[in-house]
């Protein structure tokens, strides 16, 4: 019978590093090429999404052994959850932070002209904004990088280790 290896927490930890690491390195210089084509927005949203995509396929290829010796799913989930969970809120504290209410406030008053929020209903809405965009990312990054750490890990075949 096959004995199945634990995968330790310094793994999941170093694959995740490995992942936002990769991920930066992908998206800056992507940004910085597209800007000019694409203008500032366009291309912070396109170098992002392809991002996205590669950094887990090149973390799944560099950790592909890792990823084989266990429960080659059960230790994809648990590096996708806590990456998801690092993601959203690397984008609840970027909300947080920069001009964002009122963005939100001026494209709800583009939607509805005649509205007089309050207050609390101003609140309210800034809220919605931010949640919607967090569970939206996170619903995005749960699928995208267990697809990309799913086939990044089949690229490599692990090797059979001498016992």
């Amino acid at each position: 019978m096959r004995e199945v290896r634990e995968l330790k927490f310094g793994d999941v930890v170093t694959a995740i590093a490995s992942l936002t690491v990769i991920m930066v390195f992908i998206s800056g210089p992507l940004t910085l090429v597209l800007t000019p084509a694409l203008g500032k927005f366009n291309a912070f949203e396109l170098s992002g999404f392809v991002s996205f995509i590669l950094s887990p396929l090149i973390v799944g290829y560099i950790f592909a052994r890792q990823i084989w010796e266990e429960n080659r799913t059960r230790t994809i989930a648990k590096i996708t959850v806590i990456f998801t969970v690092l993601v959203m809120l690397i984008i609840l504290m970027e909300n947080a932070t920069v001009e964002y209410a009122p963005m939100v406030r001026a494209d709800y008053l583009k939607a509805n002209p005649t509205a007089t929020p309050s207050e609390f209903d101003w609140y309210n809405i800034e809220l919605m904004a931010i949640s919607s965009e967090v569970f939206l990312s996170g619903v995005f990054m749960l699928a995208i990088t267990f697809i990309g750490l799913y086939i990044g890990s089949m690229l490599k075949k692990p090797t059979k280790s001498p016992k």
